[in-house]
């Protein structure tokens, strides 16, 4: 008897339909095909015994088992609850008049219980749209699915209760998440908070500036000068997600398997901190079985990168391509995969090997053009894509035991959303432009016409500093943000000023000065 059910396969961050056409007939084989890897065709075990300790026994029998379309590669232990099921209708076992109406997705314990499976959000939106009446899947992937509306999703613990809903014997109630409501709810909830920080105003500033533009931003500084505590407080003041950013960055951690057991829609911007030995793989995604990387699971939100000129210089310049065109493909001899990478890239660094470059009161110890060696390994192009670049200093002692409580976070995000609402008219006309960031040299001539007197500001910083030609448009993009958290439909002289004082490396003198000056001496 020939039996189809129902369920998923992930390719990059979106969803299939796999039939899962199954003969069971007289005799004592068991095959299964249609590109499946070692853990479906591991299901063998998994499944006899399942069906055995579920109470059912189909006796000695041939199952053939397809896995349509064959052309795609079939990954994971999740098609265990459907090739059971199938296999249980095929052998007279049980009755599943609806069977074709639920997509059915879930790993099985040896005892019959389900497992949670990953891809479980993309899945759903697959179903849906194929007109499914309804999804099946283990209890911890239930509030995940249900994020999608009309479509009736049940959280189940074994594979008899999922014999009880498909044969009528017993129907529970469809899991319901009300994604609007918890949304609106859970939006604001941060562990860190920028009132926590004392000090350090123009560094607090050139984040306000970064985030409102979405601006790539590079903290240089010596230890212990608060870098890595403020970058863990910029999903604070980043503009909330909106829901269709919130469904497609909770697809991309439900496929690479990051959602807690239970989550359901993510509400914050993701803050990706890989560690500096990451390799170019597992920083822009695929792999044997191709997962996202950490530029795709940081999409809609913040990759920082701390000891920046400690990360290998392959994998540094992987990062050239995502962030101009804001997704990676990545091409292998038997794949390719889209993922979207729209991220805000966030660094930090040393000024030195020894730290101590420019500190105020402790001399740098590095020989003669250390400096300049070590920023090298930073190549101009990746440094070209940073807009700001803001030299950050330790706060001292009495000043930081005497300073009240500094501005919170809610206060600080509220200017930047209003900037992002002035950006978002802007470039209403412009679907590839979302920010002062993403400017080209056309949106750049638009909406960057200087006065008289900015021009005159810009081009005596550009001869005094001897900038690289790289640093004039920046300045003008990070100038345009600064008028627009002031609401100003011009770039003022201020404006200006302040985009000059954020391109610190790109000056020609910085890292050349002698190390007695450098500390003070």
């Amino acid at each position: 008897m020939l039996v189809k059910s129902y369920a998923a396969a992930v390719k990059g961050i979106d969803a299939i339909i796999v039939t899962v056409e199954t003969v069971v007939d007289r005799g004592m084989q068991y095959c299964i095909v249609g590109l499946p890897d070692a853990a479906v065709k591991e299901s063998q075990e998994r499944v006899r015994s399942a069906i055995t300790q579920s109470g059912y026994n189909i006796g000695r029998a041939k199952v053939v088992i397809n896995m349509a379309p064959a052309d795609v590669k079939k990954e994971g232990s999740s098609y265990d609850l459907p090739i059971a099921v199938a296999i249980l209708v095929g052998a007279g076992a049980i009755k599943a008049p609806e069977l074709d109406k639920y997509m059915i997705m879930g790993e099985l314990s040896l005892d019959g219980s389900l497992q949670p499976v990953r891809g479980v959000l993309p899945m759903a939106i697959a179903a849906r749209a194929a007109g499914f009446k309804g999804m099946i899947v283990p209890r911890a992937n239930a509030t995940e699915a249900a994020v999608v509306n009309n479509l009736e999703v049940y959280g189940l613990d074994s594979l008899r209760e999922v014999i009880d809903l498909l044969s009528g014997a017993s129907v529970p109630e469809p899991v319901v998440v009300d994604t609007r409501a918890e949304f609106a709810a859970a939006l604001g909830n941060f562990d860190y908070d920028f009132s926590e920080v004392k000090g350090q105003e123009n560094v607090k500033r050139a984040f306000e500036v970064a985030c409102a533009g979405g601006h790539n931003i590079l903290l240089v500084g010596p230890p212990g000068s608060g870098k890595s505590m403020m970058a863990k407080r910029l999903p604070s003041i980043m503009p909330p997600l909106g829901l269709r950013e919130a469904l497609e960055t909770t697809k991309i951690h439900s496929v690479a398997g990051k959602l807690r057991r239970g989550s359901r829609l993510m509400t914050a911007r993701p803050f990706r901190s890989p560690h500096h030995t990451v390799s170019p793989v597992a920083m822009v995604g695929g792999g044997s079985n191709p997962m996202p990387g950490e530029i795709s699971l940081a999409h809609n939100g913040i990759l920082f990168l701390d000891e920046f000129p400690e990360f290998p210089r392959a994998v540094l310049e992987v990062l050239r391509q995502p962030l101009e065109d804001r997704h990676i493909s990545v091409s292998r001899a038997r794949y390719q995969v889209d993922y979207p990478a729209s991220f805000m890239l966030v660094a930090s660094m040393n000024p030195c090997p020894c730290g101590y470059y420019n500190h105020p009161t402790k001399a740098c110890t590095c020989p003669a053009g250390a400096v300049q060696k070590y920023l090298g390994r930073i190549s101009g192009p990746l440094l070209d894509r940073i807009d700001i670049q803001c030299e950050i200093m330790p706060v001292p002692f009495d000043e930081l035991a005497a300073r009240p409580t500094g501005e919170t976070s809610a206060d600080i995000r509220a200017r930047v959303v209003r900037a992002r609402e002035i950006q978002a008219a802007r470039f209403a006309d412009e679907p590839s432009v979302h920010c002062n960031a993403q400017m080209g040299p056309r949106h750049i001539a638009a909406h960057c016409a200087l006065t008289p007197d900015c021009a005159a500001i810009l081009r005596k910083a550009m001869l005094k500093y001897d900038m690289s030609a790289r640093a004039y448009d920046r300045i003008l993009k990070v100038a345009r943000t600064a008028a627009d958290l002031d609401a100003c439909p011009e770039i003022l002289p201020r404006h200006i000023s302040e985009a000059i004082s954020y391109r610190n490396l790109d000056r020609g003198t910085w890292g050349t000065m002698s190390n007695a000056a450098s500390s003070g001496l």
